[in-house]
């Protein structure tokens, strides 16, 4: 095993609601790992925990085999990127401007680009395909393509492990399927640990190494989505009645919701 975050006994609480409840799993590094779960199932607080944006209460995070509170923010900044899942696009950066942000963990004090930041920023636009949008406003982009902008910034981290909060979120079926190839992408060529958060179970069969079903802050399965992603585990985590099937593109997992009125056959 060679993992490239390890979650010891990790509990979070806030205020009286304990969100997080003793979970332990590893990610091995290159692989493209889906958390999925229903609504206030911790799946955020567990992202943010792992990028340091939330302080650890208790349990044990290491980032590339060693313990997260070691780091100093700009060195995890440097191993690892967070894309959030609501970004700011009514600042006044241009796209190029947007995806320099991502060197801040490379710059001095006075926070000037190098020809090398340059360099890099330029390569991730063109890795994330919106190079032709460098002098566009944030504002002037659809979702898609800020979604890509942001992520473009997130490899101008040059990060070992990319952490990503529902990235397909209020995206088109096109765009959803742009942004899941582009980190394919980034998990083949640049050998980058992928963490995502998804709502969408399908994508999940369809993209993941390995998948995490977290219930009320706890672990329900952790493995491949052909052995998560059952139609029993699915339906007593999430509540509803549900259909999982093969893929016609074979291989994983095809989940189907059952509305209200097929649900006879089934009850």
């Amino acid at each position: 095993m060679n993992p490239a975050i390890t979650i010891t006994n990790l509990s979070h609480s806030f205020g009286k609601h304990n969100v997080l409840r003793h979970l332990s799993f590893s990610v091995e590094k290159g692989d493209f790992f889906i958390i999925i779960g229903p609504n206030g199932s911790g799946k955020t607080t567990l992202m943010k925990l792992m990028a340091g944006i939330l302080k650890l209460q208790k349990g044990q995070i290491d980032i590339l085999g060693l313990a997260n509170l070691t780091y100093t923010p700009k060195a995890l900044a440097r191993a690892v990127a967070f894309v959030p899942q609501r970004l700011p696009v009514n600042l006044p950066f241009t796209v190029g401007e947007a995806v320099l942000l991502g060197r801040a963990p490379y710059q001095g004090a006075l926070g000037i680009e190098r020809e090398r930041d340059m360099e890099i920023a330029n390569q991730a636009m063109q890795f994330t395909g919106v190079d032709h949008l460098t002098g566009a406003t944030l504002s002037q982009l659809s979702g898609g393509e800020q979604q890509r902008v942001f992520i473009a910034r997130a490899i101008c981290q040059e990060p070992e492990i990319m952490l990503l909060d529902e990235p397909t979120a209020s995206l088109d079926l096109a765009h959803q399927v742009k942004v899941m190839d582009l980190m394919e992408k980034l998990k083949r060529e640049k050998g980058i640990t992928v963490i995502m958060i998804s709502h969408d179970v399908n994508l999940a069969a369809m993209y993941s190494d390995q998948v995490l079903l977290l219930k009320d802050g706890e672990v329900v399965c952790i493995g491949i989505p052909s052995a998560v992603l059952s139609f029993r585990k699915l339906e007593e985590t999430y509540g509803c009645k549900l259909l999982v099937d093969e893929s016609p593109l074979g291989g994983f997992p095809r989940l189907t919701l059952v509305p209200g009125r097929y649900r006879k056959p089934y009850t």
